[in-house]
């Protein structure tokens, strides 16, 4: 028996007939020669487009749910059937903003190494925080720049109600009070040696670093803050500040832990931020996760559930979605990204360069966390990607 690839019909793209040996191209090949007739002519005008779906007879010759029953860019045809087909939705709630405060009046420091970011002072950041409110954002995340003189090896400044985080919170509860304010719970901004704990004898101390988290945590509820974000990685933190909090009568302040938060590269940029980068001895290895391990993570999010935490955070996020997905899977609890300064600084830098769309890969990028079981995501581009969402350009044209 002949092998059907000897078929010309076959070899030059065609499927022979199962009961005429005919080849799909050769009958369309027969219905061009007989729309060129002069009976065809006045047909002209209603005849559909030549090619396989022209012939009824061309489906049968395909085998189910292939081309040309099947066109996938039928769903692709069109901006309204694309936003109606969308497996992911993007919306204003999904974004969570970080904002930088700093001492003084009236100011406004730009932060070379993440364009369009500013280090506010609090009255700066409350007109900010209040623009937020107004497109939809539910809530900020503060992180302070603290002076020099303010970082001591002992972190006291950290647990100082009158500090520049919780004068920040008053006013902004006192001024935009139906927005949520996350607190970060973490050593490094108040630390002379740029750590998120305590140090002795260059060894990162748990317990103690603990200690001085509780006493963090519990000024930053005092002030009015929603959430405590411990982001410190220290261990057994969470369970340790969510018994002070309830102890304290805080039992409604909830607890985002970064309960995935790698020792990676891409902190750079934050650093500067804050004011901890040059004061950084060594690195954060021995307590920040090691970016080979995955399986770790899982074991990190499941003490931090069993320890009291209400939410979870993965940091980085774009090169950690894997991260992300399984945590989500795992176990369906409210999860977060944080796309951080690195991240940010990349496709700022080249969009400034013309080698990207800024808007285009703004919305592109935070889509990607929520494609891969992300509840929210804390982003710098939380204000202009919600501009753009309000203004209703919710997927790429």
């Amino acid at each position: 028996m002949e092998h059907p690839k000897s078929d010309p019909a076959v070899r030059r793209g065609g499927r022979p007939d199962a009961e005429h040996g005919e080849s799909p191209a050769a009958r369309r090949n027969a219905g061009h020669k007989l729309a060129s007739a002069p009976h065809a002519a006045s047909a002209e005008s209603t005849a559909p487009r030549p090619g396989p779906a022209a012939s009824a007879e061309v489906a049968p010759g395909y085998p189910a749910g292939a081309y040309p029953t099947v066109r996938m860019r039928r769903n692709r045809s069109t901006r309204w059937v694309r936003r109606m087909t969308a497996e992911t939705k993007l919306n204003v709630n999904d974004l969570l903003w970080p904002v930088f405060v700093t001492e003084g009046e009236n100011v406004e420091q730009p932060i070379p190494s993440m364009p369009d970011v500013y280090r506010w002072s609090i009255d700066r950041l409350v007109e900010r925080v209040a623009h937020a409110k107004e497109l939809g954002i539910p809530a900020i995340a503060i992180f302070p720049h603290v002076e020099s003189d303010k970082k001591t090896p002992d972190c006291d400044e950290a647990w100082n109600p009158d500090n520049v985080v919780c004068r920040a919170v008053r006013e902004i509860k006192r001024q935009v009070p139906d927005i949520g304010v996350i607190c970060d719970v973490a050593l490094d901004p108040y630390n002379a040696l740029g750590h998120d704990g305590l140090v002795y004898d260059g060894e990162i101390l748990n317990d103690e670093s603990v200690d001085a988290l509780i006493q963090q945590s519990i000024v930053q509820a005092q002030a009015g803050c929603d959430i405590i974000a411990p982001s410190d990685m220290m261990d057994g933190r969470v369970g340790a500040i969510r018994a002070a909090l309830d102890r304290a009568g805080y039992a409604d302040v909830k607890i985002m832990s970064y309960a995935a938060k790698y020792a990676s590269a891409f902190y750079g940029p934050f650093r500067d931020a804050i004011g901890s980068g040059g004061a950084l001895t060594g690195d954060k290895a021995t307590y920040q996760m090691n970016p080979a391990n995955t399986d770790e993570a899982l074991r990190e999010v499941e003490l931090d559930l069993q320890e009291g935490a209400d939410m979870l955070m993965v940091k980085p996020g774009m090169p950690y979605l894997d991260i992300v997905h399984r945590v989500k899977q795992a176990f369906r609890a409210p999860t977060f990204v944080y796309q951080v300064s690195g991240e940010y600084a990349m496709l700022k830098a080249a969009a400034q360069q013309g080698w990207l769309d800024n808007d285009k890969v703004a919305l592109e990028s935070v889509l990607a966390f929520k494609r891969a079981g992300a509840d929210g995501v804390l982003t710098y581009l939380a204000v202009e990607v919600a501009e753009q969402l309000n203004k209703g350009w919710y997927d790429r044209p």
